[in-house]
């Protein structure tokens, strides 16, 4: 038996390498977590230990109490999950109630899961309830154009969805439902998760201002293409803001409707009005 070939561990590992390549991870930057299935579970429970005390969440998450879920650690560097994943990663346990949490694997050098760990259960929540527990994935990165944006655009949904749209065709099909937008708070702290989670019940991405994004998906392909197309979108804008004092064409509201039709999503109507 061996955690670390695992296909979910693979991927987590692959996403994390990939997306600091991108640059989206300097130094301790970023978080990301997944929701371990049953089954994967049953296979490496001989590879964990039950000896380290439960800690409080700060939050009670009923619906994922007793599952288990793979994190990184927080102070740890993307740029080193590969090289060692069992110092920089753990596998934490969820207590019954979901009111606490233990590590049952990894972090071998000691510390503990991301800073962002609240953010993370509680997003992991609304999903489960939200997409019958089909959502496994919360990424959380930073991006420079979308994080740039962010000192330029209204931090509003309906002002970032609409001009995020706009910058490739593909957008409105990528994520329909547009994207949710948290003005400056402290992160890693129980407020910054409420005011999150509660965007994450209408939308995939939810930006912090000042910060970076994050995200949820059901595999690991789909969160890390999520994040590659929005910042894809924000680098374009970024270039067009540069370029003129405004645009001269650009894809319409109705052209947006057009688009979902012909590829059957149901976009966020409200952003577009």
């Amino acid at each position: 038996m061996d955690i670390l070939k695992e296909d979910f561990m693979q991927g987590f590992i692959d996403i994390a390498t990939e997306g600091y390549k991108k640059g989206w991870h300097e130094r301790n930057g970023g978080n990301l977590s997944y929701r371990i299935k049953p089954e994967e579970a049953e296979r490496i429970k001989g590879c964990f230990s039950y000896d380290r005390p439960f800690q409080e969440i700060g939050r009670a998450v009923p619906n994922i109490g007793g599952e288990y879920f793979l994190v990184t650690g927080s102070g740890k560097y993307f740029r080193n999950i590969e090289k060692n994943p069992s110092e920089n990663l753990a596998v934490i346990e969820i207590d019954e109630a979901g009111e606490k949490y233990r590590v049952v694997w990894g972090l071998s050098k000691g510390g503990r899961p991301t800073s962002e760990l609240p953010t993370h259960l509680m997003n992991h929540s609304v999903k489960k309830e939200l997409t019958q527990g089909r959502h496994r994935i919360i990424y959380h990165s930073h991006p420079a154009n979308i994080i740039a944006l962010t000192f330029v655009l209204p931090l509003e949904d309906a002002a970032f969805s609409r001009e995020i749209w706009e910058m490739i065709t593909e957008c409105p099909i990528v994520f329909p439902e547009g994207i949710g937008v948290v003005p400056w708070m402290v992160p890693g702290g129980c407020e910054i998760a409420e005011v999150t989670a509660k965007l994450m019940e209408k939308y995939n991405v939810v930006l912090w201002a000042h910060h970076g994004i994050f995200c949820s998906e059901e595999d690991f392909d789909s969160a890390f293409g999520l994040i590659e197309t929005v910042e894809k979108a924000a680098e374009i804008l970024v270039k067009v803001l540069s370029m003129s004092d405004g645009k001269r064409q650009t894809i319409t509201a109705q052209d947006i409707r057009n688009v979902a039709v012909a590829y059957y999503v149901k976009i966020n109507e409200d952003l577009l009005k």
